[in-house]
């Protein structure tokens, strides 16, 4: 399967439903909280010329909101 991280913060409303998908799915991923990591906010705008969350990567394909058809296309292509 390949590697999900899922870029987030604390308030969104929509990173939540993001981790309670893959938790209830068994998607094994990694968070990463840009409001805490500069870096990685930047480097996030940087990919997918957006600042807002949550952002998935999935293997090399960034998805930007929680976009569950597009979430199950790429789990099911790795």
């Amino acid at each position: 399967m390949a590697k999900v991280v899922l870029f987030s913060t604390t308030t969104c409303s929509w990173c939540r439903r993001a981790k309670r998908y893959f938790r209830e799915n068994k998607v094994p991923f990694r968070e990463i909280n840009v409001e805490r990591d500069a870096s990685a906010a930047r480097d996030v705008q940087k990919k997918t010329g957006q600042t807002g969350v949550p952002v998935i990567k999935i293997g090399s394909k960034w998805i930007v909101g929680f976009d569950q058809p597009a979430i199950e296309r790429e789990l099911m292509r790795s």
